[in-house]
């Protein structure tokens, strides 16, 4: 596996709408109800577009030897003195289970806390989604608390598990031992 991640552009939305639709049904418990035309090129356009023109996020691809196989990105990015953003990322079936999801959020987090010059980064995860909690807390991730009916997946409003890491505790992770 040759891992990597890169921002996402307009000229990813056919492989991404390809991968949406071929990931659909495993992603489905872990995700909101989505339209029809959230499966397509012209809705996938229309996503991307204005997620790029936002200005409050930093989205990215996951890529697996030069194929797209997810997405890694810093949503409600908030700048002052917050310096925070949430994450999300998720990982097509075909390449789940080998270390993409891991790899992607050490990365972002890598880019979060330089590149970005971000604080802080939180994460939420349905409270049975023991996988990505895995996830965020191989990566320094703290739970600091539990939300009820945090969020609409799957059509129900659903509890959530709360994450962060702060880029103080990133950093004494990352840096190596004197």
């Amino acid at each position: 596996m040759t891992a990597a991640i890169r921002p996402l552009t307009m000229e990813d939305v056919p492989e991404l709408t390809e991968v949406l639709i071929g990931t659909r049904d495993y992603l489905a418990p872990w995700d909101p109800i989505r339209d029809e035309s959230f499966y397509t090129l012209q809705g996938q356009r229309q996503v991307v577009a204005e997620l790029l023109r936002s200005g409050n996020a930093l989205p990215h691809v996951i890529l697996d030897d030069g194929r797209l196989a997810g997405r890694v990105n810093l949503n409600s990015v908030v700048r002052g003195p917050f310096q925070s953003a949430s994450l999300g990322y998720w990982v097509a079936e075909r390449h789940a289970g080998r270390g993409l999801a891991s790899f992607a959020v050490a990365e972002v987090l890598r880019l979060a806390f330089t590149d970005y010059e971000l604080h802080r980064v939180e994460a939420g995860t349905l409270l049975h989604n023991v996988r990505s909690q895995r996830v965020l807390l191989k990566n320094g991730f703290q739970r600091f608390g539990t939300a009820p009916r945090y969020l609409k997946i799957a059509g129900e409003w659903q509890d959530h598990h709360l994450f962060q890491i702060v880029a103080e505790n990133w950093l004494a992770a990352a840096s190596p031992a004197s």
